[in-house]
């Protein structure tokens, strides 16, 4: 490279440049603009019509791709017009590579390459020159950026991608039918030379494919490849560049071929006849046989259908297609006889389902062939002349009433003799049957108003054989007769309100019948033995329904709420049978706006929300619990009416009291003696004398045996205290509110006191006159009042 430095050479571009400068003035020292090919002016110098010289001149830098001589690689050189070749300017290299890959002489401006480069890697590099006084250091020419390019050399072979490659085409397909493009890449600079230029070819496949050099599209070269005959082709496509010419590097790949399949094959049976046997036992429905078509093809293109052509095979038997195994299903149609026909012989044609247009000249896509069934005897339960039987008998009719007649006959030419029975289920037990005719009879009176129909299976077996059984249902209806009265239902009463007035509809009533409703429409009426009802009427509404109807207005809640209506209705049956319901009619005053009369709610009623009945039943609850109250109160007091346990003043610590209630007095308490825990035997002979003490006061009178003492309220009191004192200073007995006092009660009792403690004076001596008379027992507790009365006599 060597500089020019006529002016002549400005390019517009450098035109422009300078035409710029001029307008805006030399740039300032912190924002230098660095102009190629331009010489910057000395400082200080601003000449505005000087016209500048080009000062660096060179052309873009090339340099080799892989370069491997001794010595470095000559790049260029640059230089500056202010060189007078006195080695005082400088040049220096900054920028990509500088001073790693480019090296520059500073005094020549010669720029080698030391490194080997790799264009695939890096295709240019950016640098910066400059050339400095190497005296003073001051800038002779801008800093200018150029460019060095890295020139490609064919250094890389085309490449395919990585992977094995699959295609397919489908068989019998067209010559040139496309199967599939391969591409290969070459990293070398494809803008120069020819060493990025592919040419591809087919190494191994031929002469079934072909490729395209250019495009590398790969496609059949042969007509009707069979894929029944070869499915696997492997390809080997190389790609090679500098145009395929000598010298050019190259690459590879595999790409595997397969032919998909069409449907250009016929089934075919793999013989013309078959023969199968079949017993004449075969259920209906089931498969008793296969059949099988081969097809080369696959998939779709190998489903077939199944037909049987001729009509006698085809009215006896089906046939259907198992699709995964593409075989023929033959099922049995009808049941066989092997007394009627011992062969068929059926016709199967198969036939493909997917046909392709393209290949019908091939031929017709299907096969026929010949199938015999041979049927076999064997030993068949009897069979029913019917499949099912329906009967029907009257209801209410006696036992051995005649239902109907089952009728089985053994099939096989032996003709062996039937014997029928029925399953004893719940509903067989109803019926029996005769072992040889088959003839159903009742056992016992049939209500159809409890089942109305029966459903009973009759067994038939073989005399000579009767593992061979058979079944039949057999459905027994039965038939209605009218032996069921009307009825009217009468859950809940009839509104009557209160504004109801004469001829007004109170209610629309119906029947019930159990016996069918065939028996005829119902009638109504009033009981023509009862007077006529002031209040209410019955008008029959011939279709089986009555209205009911007030015969006065004015009716009131208050003065009487509850009405009676007797109502006999008739059936349309034979014979002619009826009853009387007796309706319940209310009144009460009904809320306003309904459609159908509904009683308004009274207040309290409301608010509770409680009906009528609920009250009742509330009320009769607490009543009853009263009763029960009352019942068990009696049955306390008497139960607590005792004899009295103190004995005498001494005893009084042996005996504890325990107060059912606070009520009663006296009446309410019970005593528990603790010596009869401490000493059964005196507890014995206390309870002896106490039933002697109580028939003596009972024959003597209350009156001979209370005692007359009177004593003030004080004294009382204070005998009390000193028993309480006692009581409490007695470590060994029970305390004083434990035990049972009796003491004065107060004053007024209508029952009078049992104590002796408030009696003025006694009322009367007792006359022992008669003592004699009574008993030793007597006798001795004589003596004992006597010894008392003379203690105290004065």
């Amino acid at each position: 490279m060597r500089a020019a430095s006529s002016p002549a050479c400005l390019s517009p571009l450098l035109l422009c440049l300078c035409v710029l400068q001029r307008s805006y003035g030399t740039p300032s020292p912190t924002s230098p603009t660095f102009t190629h090919n331009q010489t910057k002016l000395p400082d200080g110098d601003k000449d505005s019509h000087h016209r500048p010289k080009r000062g660096w001149i060179w052309n873009q830098f090339f340099v080799l791709e892989e370069h491997i001589g001794p010595e470095d690689q000559y790049v260029g050189k640059l230089h500056s017009n202010s060189d007078k070749g006195d080695g005082s300017v400088q040049y220096l290299l900054s920028g990509e590579g500088a001073g790693s890959i480019f090296i520059i002489n500073e005094l020549s401006g010669d720029i080698h390459a030391k490194k080997s480069l790799d264009r695939e890697k890096k295709t240019h590099y950016v640098l910066h020159a400059r050339a400095i006084d190497r005296f003073t250091n001051r800038a002779v020419e801008p800093e200018s950026e150029f460019i060095i390019k890295v020139q490609d050399v064919n250094d890389n072979a085309p490449k395919f991608p990585d992977g094995l490659f699959s295609a397919s085409v489908p068989e019998m397909a067209d010559i040139g039918t496309s199967v599939f493009q391969i591409t290969a890449t070459d990293a070398d600079d494809p803008t120069y030379g020819n060493s990025a230029k592919i040419v591809y070819s087919i190494l191994q496949g031929q002469p079934f494919f072909t490729v395209d050099p250019k495009t590398g599209v790969i496609r059949t070269a042969l007509p009707n490849m069979d894929r029944e005959t070869r499915e696997m082709y492997s390809v080997i496509i190389q790609a090679k560049d500098m145009a395929g010419s000598v010298g050019g590097l190259s690459g590879s790949t595999t790409v595997n071929i397969s032919l998909t399949d069409v449907n250009d094959n016929p089934p075919r049976f793999p013989q013309k006849n078959y023969q199968l046997y079949v017993p004449e036992s075969a259920e209906v429905g089931k498969a008793v046989g296969k059949i099988k078509a081969n097809d080369e093809d696959l998939g779709v293109n190998a489903e077939m259908t199944y037909r049987i052509t001729n009509e006698e095979g085809a009215a006896m038997f089906s046939i259907s297609t198992e699709s995964d195994k593409r075989e023929g299903i033959i099922s049995l149609r009808k049941p066989l006889d092997y007394e009627k026909k011992k062969a068929y012989s059926l016709n199967i044609e198969g036939v493909n389902i997917h046909l392709d247009p393209r290949f019908s000249y091939l031929g017709p896509f299907k096969d026929t062939t010949t199938l015999k069934l041979i049927i076999g005897d064997v030993d068949e339960a009897p069979v029913f002349t019917m499949d099912y039987y329906i009967m029907d008998v009257y209801e209410n009719a006696p036992a051995r009433t005649e239902v109907g007649m089952v009728t089985a006959q053994d099939p096989d030419s032996t003709r062996s003799k039937v014997r029928y029975s029925i399953d004893q289920n719940a509903e067989g037990a109803l019926f029996s049957i005769d072992v040889d005719s088959g003839l159903i009879t009742t056992t016992r009176s049939l209500d159809r108003e409890e089942v109305a129909w029966h459903n009973i299976t009759v067994m038939a077996s073989e005399i000579d054989n009767p593992n061979l059984v058979s079944y039949v249902p057999v459905t027994i209806q039965v038939l209605d007769v009218n032996d069921n009265a009307p009825y009217i239902a009468t859950d809940s009463a009839l509104v009557v309100c209160e504004g109801s007035k004469a001829g007004q509809v109170i209610q629309t009533i119906r029947a019930t019948d159990k016996d069918n409703f065939a028996n005829g429409r119902f009638t109504f009426a009033l009981p023509e033995d009862l007077p006529e009802n002031p209040n209410f009427t019955l008008k029959d509404n011939e279709d089986s329904s009555a209205s009911v109807l007030a015969r006065r207005q004015g009716f009131s809640q208050a003065e009487q709420e509850l009405y009676q209506l007797p109502v006999v209705v008739w059936d349309g049956g034979e014979p002619l049978l009826s009853s009387t319901s007796t309706l319940t009619l209310r009144v009460c005053p009904c809320q306003r706006g309904a459609r159908t009369p509904v009683c308004r709610a009274q207040a309290f009623l409301s608010s509770a929300g409680l009906s009528t009945g609920a009250l009742i039943a509330i009320l009769l609850c607490v009543i009853i619990l009263l009763a029960i109250v009352v019942l068990f109160v009696t049955l306390r007091s008497k139960k607590s009416k005792k004899e009295p346990l103190i004995i005498s003043s001494e005893d009084i610590r042996e005996n504890v009291v325990t107060y059912d209630d606070e009520g009663g007095g006296e009446e309410d308490t019970e005593a528990f003696d603790i010596v009869a825990l401490r000493n059964p035997e005196a507890a014995e002979e206390m309870r002896i004398r106490k039933d002697l003490q109580s028939e003596v006061w009972r024959a003597m009178g209350t009156e001979a045996l209370s005692p007359s003492l009177t004593f003030p309220d004080e004294d009382i009191h204070e005998v009390i205290k000193l028993k309480v004192v006692e009581a409490d200073r007695d470590t060994s007995g029970p305390p004083y509110d434990s035990l049972q006092t009796y003491a004065y009660e107060g004053r007024g009792s209508p029952s009078g006191s049992i104590s002796s403690l408030d009696l003025p004076e006694l009322q009367s001596e007792l006359d022992l006159s008669k003592v004699d008379n009574w008993g030793p027992e007597v006798q001795i507790l004589s003596r004992v009042f006597q010894e008392k009365g003379q203690q105290h006599s004065p």
